[in-house]
């Protein structure tokens, strides 16, 4: 029994791990170098999602640096915040650098003996013949552009700026973020002294790199910033796959969605798809059933409508909150604050976020 991952990004890594802990042979396939990621990409881990990251792929504890409480604010109900997410125990949400996590996979994996990593410019069908099933995490490979190009896709307008601000020593345990008339900023700390910046700014001036410092040190509150990193910027928007396999061919990450990054949620869906695979999977295996075109089918129902609709409304937050900053108003900014006071609006609220939908 053999699946073959296409690409060496973090979604592949991260799959070939959780695969190998079912002791199952897997080969990672990549026709490009090892991407290089920048010092200011971070990701967002729900409570929920670090628990089975633990459990079921790699512990990850060392690398991730825990938050106690989320606050929401809005530039239009000045010092005012909207939501406020707080965790009863020691952890609401973990912040972990991109850079750790694939280093700390990468290190992992080349000492496994169910793993193998390939590189080759032959990344075909017939190449791939070999192997039970092909689960393909690479955008732009010839099999992505082949079989997996009919998306929903949603242009925002906007760039996703990221950066690292280095500033004096606080308990660094909240990250919040602020519906600002430029477009969503969040503070997402990563030490006592560093924070992670991402800065989603709708393109209505050719924003230069020195105007979005200024930004981010006027919309800033809480820090005394002594530093500014090299900030990187990305063009936004979000997409949604028609069909999630071709025959043996499973796709998976980004190539299945992409999402706003307002909510941080991009890399909390890939992990709820790796745990509904593992399910399909292992009960396969425990069955003696073979690995095949009927695990993306039983994947594909059983994801499909729920990222569907997670992605959904989060694309519904943006365009909320992205139509109260057109009209100049604070009445969605009053609703979300009356609304998520009442204690069990809340409450649903954050296990939506931890976990996604709910049923």
């Amino acid at each position: 029994m053999a699946i073959c991952i296409l690409g060496n990004n973090l979604t592949a890594l991260t799959l070939a791990k959780a695969l190998t802990k079912c002791e199952i042979n897997v080969a990672i396939l990549y026709d490009k170098k090892n991407q290089i990621i920048g010092d200011s990409r971070t990701i967002g881990i729900t409570k929920n999602n670090i628990e089975f990251f633990n459990s079921n792929i790699i512990n990850i504890n060392k690398i991730a640096w825990k938050l106690k409480r989320i606050e929401i604010f809005s530039e239009n109900l000045k010092d005012e915040s909207l939501i406020n997410f707080i965790s009863n125990n020691d952890q609401l949400f973990s912040i972990i650098r991109n850079y750790k996590l694939l280093r700390l996979l990468e290190k992992d994996l080349t000492k496994n003996k169910y793993f193998k990593s390939i590189f080759t410019t032959e990344i075909n069908l017939s190449f791939l013949n070999k192997y039970d099933l092909i689960i393909n995490c690479d955008s732009f490979n010839i099999i992505s552009k082949r079989y997996f190009s009919k998306k929903i896709v949603k242009e925002y307008n906007s760039q996703a700026h990221t950066a690292i601000i280095s500033h004096d020593q606080i308990l660094n345990n909240t990250a919040f973020q602020i519906f600002t008339k430029k477009g969503p900023l969040a503070f997402l700390p990563i030490s006592n002294e560093q924070t992670s910046i991402v800065f989603s700014v709708h393109n209505l001036n050719n924003y230069k790199e020195r105007d979005i410092e200024q930004l981010i040190r006027e919309k800033n509150f809480k820090y005394k910033i002594r530093d500014i990193g090299k900030i990187n910027s990305i063009k936004l928007n979000s997409s949604n796959l028609r069909s999630y396999y071709y025959n043996n061919i499973l796709a998976f990450g980004d190539l299945l969605h992409k999402i706003h990054p307002l909510a941080g949620q991009g890399f909390n869906m890939t992990i709820r798809d790796i745990k509904i695979l593992l399910e399909i999977i292992k009960k396969r295996m425990d069955l003696g059933l073979p690995l095949d075109s009927s695990v993306n089918l039983e994947f594909q129902k059983n994801s499909k409508y729920k990222n569907f609709i997670f992605s959904n409304g989060i694309d519904l937050i943006h365009e909320l909150f992205n139509i109260e900053r057109k009209m100049d108003s604070s009445i969605l900014s009053n609703s979300v604050k009356l609304v998520s006071n009442y204690p069990p609006i809340n409450k649903i609220f954050t296990k939506i976020a931890d976990r996604g939908i709910l049923f």
